[in-house]
């Protein structure tokens, strides 16, 4: 067992019992004060750990880390140095922050330099993206879209049960939690027999995603193996890839979303590492047809993750639209991987890996307006009496993760993006 997944572990933090973050999480990100540059920090419960400021007090002896990997607004440096490097950082910063270790406790002006109320910081940014693929793996949602547009019999494509589908998104447009987006605009055919029209989507929809970041992979011409996948894999987080879906309706044929997908992706801000969510792996589906071999894998792959969707209507309260869980993925994030290098595609530390809207078998558990509203003939009611069939100006968007096993929960906090008019 990695050691600092111990759930008998406890920090001298304090730390509150519904906390998406305990000394057992441990996630990394990106923050600034209003006194500081952007560095890296961790957090346990409401208190964000400066990395930087543990490395300059003398923590980190003996960690193959420098000071540049701490002062910067990226994880990339961090993450260069590879799963090994990044598994005794976490263990340290779980020595530091256990009860039962006074090394850093002891001394109140280190804590004083080291932790930062979480209200107090701002949240950057964490990941700098250098390529974007976003998979189509939850057998659920990929049935419900087929059956909208084409008919139940033939909801899934050909190939949808022998490769992992996926495309190239945007890099540029992903971004951090609270920054708001405009509706994007574009052109659009709302009638089959008349001309295309242009102007601000009037289907804005979310979709319920997880992401995945890569460290450095192979050389380019090299593939990554299914068992080697998990050795690639910094860390996940939770991601609202926006869709226009009136905009994608006209552009997709024949080449695939473009401007419908490429106006924003919305990312929660903290990296909850592959070593943490160690606890939470599970079985998958039976997959049949059985996979060829490149796509077999033999240990659970697959992560209960709960996750959930809120909308809110400005002025007014929040309205849970969805709950779902990631572990309705046909596909699991080793097969994506290993698919998407067999080719011998080269990764680069920083990549990211969506892995499509998640949607289970109940309409409760649909991840995007499309499905839970059933193409907007089955408005959903808000708290304040409104109705939704897609997303509508001035609306927060809010999604949720977290896993819970043995007594621990782990939790990615929430990623929560407003919707402002187009110009």
């Amino acid at each position: 067992m990695i050691k600092a997944n111990d759930p008998s572990l406890k920090s001298w933090i304090e730390v509150d019992a519904n906390s998406d973050f305990p000394i057992q999480n441990l996630p990394f990100g990106i923050f600034k004060t209003k006194q500081g540059a952007a560095r890296v920090g961790s957090r346990i419960g409401d208190k964000v750990i400066d990395l930087n400021a543990l490395y300059v007090l003398g923590y980190f002896k003996n960690l193959p880390f420098a000071q540049a990997d701490f002062q910067t607004d990226a994880l990339n440096p961090l993450m260069k140095k590879g799963k090994s490097a990044t598994t005794e950082l976490r263990n340290r910063l779980s020595k530091l922050f256990n009860k039962e270790n006074t090394d850093l406790s002891n001394n109140a002006h280190h804590v004083d330099q080291v932790l930062h109320d979480v209200d107090k910081v701002e949240m950057l940014m964490p990941v700098q993206v250098g390529d974007y693929t976003d998979f189509y793996s939850s057998e659920g949602h990929a049935t419900n879209v087929g059956t909208l547009f084409r008919d139940p019999a033939n909801a899934l494509l050909p190939n949808w049960k022998w490769i992992p589908v996926g495309y190239h998104g945007r890099a540029s447009s992903i971004i951090p939690s609270e920054q708001a987006i405009k509706r994007p605009k574009g052109q659009q055919k709302p009638n089959e027999d008349q001309d295309p029209v242009f102007g601000p989507c009037k289907l804005l929809d979310f979709e319920l995603e997880m992401a995945f970041i890569t460290y450095d992979g192979k050389p380019l011409g090299e593939s990554i193996s299914t068992d080697e996948a998990k050795d690639y894999i910094f860390g996940m987080c939770i991601m609202n890839d926006w869709s226009a879906r009136d905009i994608q309706k006209w552009e997709y044929v024949p080449l695939g979303p473009f401007l419908a997908k490429s106006f924003a992706s919305s990312i929660s801000p903290w990296i909850v590492t592959m070593d943490a969510l160690e606890p939470f792996k599970t079985k998958g589906p039976v997959q049949d047809p059985k996979v060829l071999p490149y796509l077999e894998y033999k240990e659970d792959a697959h992560y209960d993750i709960n996750l959930e969707v809120g909308i809110i209507p400005e002025k007014s309260e929040e309205t849970i639209v969805c709950k779902s869980n990631y572990k309705y993925m046909y596909w699991n994030m080793s097969q994506q991987l290993a698919h998407h290098t067999v080719n011998g595609c080269n990764i680069r530390c920083g990549d990211m890996m969506a892995s499509g809207t998640i949607s289970g078998e109940e309409k409760s558990s649909f991840g995007s307006m499309l499905e839970l509203s059933w193409r907007g003939t089955q408005p959903l009611k808000m708290k304040d009496g409104s109705e939704r069939k897609f997303i509508q100006d001035h609306d927060t968007v809010v999604m949720r993760g977290h896993c819970n096993a043995n007594g621990v929960r782990i939790g990615f906090g929430e990623v929560s993006t407003k919707v402002l008019p187009a110009d």
